[in-house]
């Protein structure tokens, strides 16, 4: 072999190295990124979170979820909202992220574009200005949804709004939302992002024994907030979900069977 063939091959050899350890580093980085969405940070939430149709559950600092591959994105976010953590922090407002810690790959931020629909937070922002990680943690895909832009703007914003409302009143609430998931509904973009047709919102104040959980679809409305109220079981049944398997029997029926909204304020 010639000098000239021999230093052609080290380079390639070189370069291949080199490829391999950055492929190497970028396994290792994903990895890490996993193991951490598997840690469960905090032992209230994960007292009160729903079952798992997927098998695919993440733990975020300021929220838990089960991402739903087929669709590319959760089929719930579950989260406490203290009222403590109710904060009038003005964070500036970070660029979408992919989650890295599904382990089958969140869905881009991309698909969204130019689609007519609205990265709807199931998470809101606001529900996390209390810290900066926590923040920007509601930036992640996996935390988004195509939501109508009216419906996101408003009756969406309008409950979300409530939401914040009670925690003060109430001391704290836990929240499970998402869009529901089935087959064959209409997607966005190259990944194929599902848009749900109805999205549901479930609020449980364990200080005072009460639930209440509301069914809107993905479209604006004037109507008033309590006449989307539904029980839980009418959600469990559209979502296949089991949403408190951890309270004891008797309360969970008791609870999930209702849908009454006189136990909570709309003021």
């Amino acid at each position: 072999m010639s000098k000239r063939n021999r230093y052609s091959l080290l380079a390639i050899l070189l370069v291949l190295g080199v490829y391999g350890y950055e492929h190497f580093l970028k396994e290792e980085e994903s990895s890490g990124y996993i193991k951490e969405g598997e840690r469960i940070k905090s032992d209230a939430t994960a007292f009160f979170l729903p079952t798992s149709t997927t098998g695919q559950v993440v733990h975020h600092e300021g929220y838990s979820l089960s991402y739903s591959e087929p669709h590319e994105q959760a089929e719930w976010v579950a989260y406490e909202l203290k009222s403590s953590q109710l904060s009038r922090s003005h964070f500036e407002r970070p660029y979408f992220e992919i989650d890295k810690a599904v382990k089958t790959g969140a869905a881009s931020w991309r698909n969204y574009k130019n689609s007519g629909y609205d990265r709807g937070h199931l998470v809101p922002a606001a529900d996390r200005a209390y810290d900066k990680r926590a923040y920007d943690e509601t930036f992640l895909t996996s935390n988004i949804s195509p939501q109508d832009r009216e419906f996101n703007a408003g009756i969406w914003n309008t409950l979300e709004q409530k939401v914040r409302y009670w925690a003060r009143k109430y001391d704290g609430v836990f929240v499970v939302t998402a869009g529901v998931l089935k087959d064959d509904l209409k997607t966005i973009g190259n990944e194929k992002v599902a848009v749900p047709e109805l999205f549901y919102k479930i609020i449980y104040d364990p200080d005072h024994q009460k639930m209440i959980a509301f069914l809107m679809p993905n479209k604006n409305s004037n109507e008033p907030l309590y006449n989307f109220v539904v029980s839980v079981d009418s959600v469990e049944i559209l979502t296949g979900i089991d949403f408190f398997p951890a309270l004891d029997d008797h309360i969970e029926d008791r609870l999930e069977a209702q849908s009454d909204f006189k136990e909570w304020s709309f003021n």
